[in-house]
């Protein structure tokens, strides 16, 4: 689960880093409001959705309070924001925020993350930040400065005061640094994060202020945090991703023309690989996993049709719990409810394989069975490239 900026200011703010001042706003009228209030000559209006990549996409406009503020909040608001990280379909523009403008003297860097190869929660920092951190950790790598945390002792007040003073020599400044990395870590931990990070971290003067701020929950923790289910904005998530959590599936869209329905994330990975190796394209991670109903497998199924970028099916089942007979009763339900637009290549192997063809093949549905998987990819690959 993904914060808005806004939200993730509010959560370090609570423990006492330093923000810009200002307010979310939902029209072009309440952004001139809220402008004006702040009593400054220039503000910042800054699109809240869930993708980086903002200001390069029109999505954040610095602009004179004397300029027409309602216009152009409204405008921003109107739009469907197309970054890097959001793909050619965009995402709606959830809330405006507005803020005063502030001198910078220095941008920084500081994130937390999981390091997988460690296995280790990570403090990165750099005296670099803005715009090209992603540039400036491929070619200079030597300016930005980790710290690994012990799981059991946790950030040590050392390892954070190593940072703020490697970040500046100033020691007002340093000190309002090792705060902020020590207020960054504790959101992170305390709120089981996937990411926690605040780009750019601005030196203005002698005060050390978050300018921006990023934020991702994991969603397997929320139900220690039924408190941010409040802060969930549904309009920046996928239609389907959304319908598949509700079902209980492990659903995630990627960009392919492919859908798969597979039970077991090892075996789901490997289709993914196997597809990817004969030149295919995955449109879907679809895991209805081991002790799937048949319920489960006709959602599965009817998620599938619903995303239109999917030319073809791809049914790969290992039948251990799942049994080959409830696998067959789910999709033929979905196909019969919602009808068959796309092409099913299926193989399937295991518990009552043996009732499941007999299922398929009475069905009388245009299936194709293929028993060796590999040949099965190879031909759902063919089938995709040539509709």
């Amino acid at each position: 689960m993904n914060l808005h900026e806004y939200q993730s200011k509010q959560l370090l703010a609570r423990r006492g880093v330093a923000i810009p001042r200002g307010s979310v706003c939902y029209d072009g009228l309440e952004a001139l409001i809220a402008a004006r209030e702040l009593r400054s000559e220039n503000v910042v209006l800054k699109a809240q959705v869930h993708s980086g990549g903002r200001g390069k996409a029109g999505g954040v406009s610095v602009m004179p309070v004397s300029d027409d503020i309602r216009l152009k909040a409204s405008e921003i608001l109107e739009r469907r924001l197309v970054t890097n990280q959001t793909g050619p379909q965009g995402k709606p523009v959830s809330g405006l925020l507005v803020e005063e403008v502030l001198p910078i003297d220095q941008e920084i860097y500081i994130g937390v993350v999981l390091d997988r190869n460690s296995g280790l929660v990570t403090v990165m920092a750099s005296p670099e930040g803005g715009v090209e951190i992603e540039t400036l950790a491929k070619e200079s790598p030597e300016k930005i400065f980790t710290v690994s945390v012990n799981p059991l002792s946790g950030l040590a007040p050392f390892q954070s005061r190593g940072l703020g003073f490697r970040l500046s020599a100033d020691k007002t400044i340093a000190t309002q640094l090792t705060t902020v990395i020590s207020a960054l870590y504790a959101v992170f931990t305390e709120f089981d994060c996937t990411l926690a990070e605040i780009n750019p971290l601005i030196i203005s003067g002698n005060r050390v202020i978050a300018l921006d701020a990023k934020i991702n929950l994991d969603d397997h923790s929320l139900f220690r945090h039924p408190e941010m289910e409040l802060w969930r904005d549904r309009s920046q998530e996928d239609s389907l991703e959304l319908s598949a959590r509700k079902d209980g599936l492990s659903y995630i869209r990627l960009s392919g023309d492919i859908g798969c329905i597979v039970n077991g994330a090892g075996l789901a990975m490997a289709t993914l690989d196997l597809i990817s190796l004969h030149g295919g394209a995955p449109a879907n991670f679809l895991d209805v996993g081991g002790g799937a109903s048949e319920q489960a497998v006709a959602d599965a199924m009817s998620i599938l049709l619903e995303d239109k970028n999917v030319k073809v099916v791809f049914i790969n089942i290992f039948g251990g719990i799942l049994r080959c007979d409830v696998l067959a009763r789910g999709v033929i339900r979905a196909i019969k409810q919602r009808g068959l637009p796309l092409p099913v290549i299926a193989r399937i192997e295991g518990t009552n394989i043996e009732e499941g063809l007999e299922l398929f093949k009475q069905s009388g549905l245009p299936i194709e069975m293929i028993p060796s998987l590999d040949e099965a990819a190879k031909r759902v690959v063919t089938k995709a490239k040539s509709l």
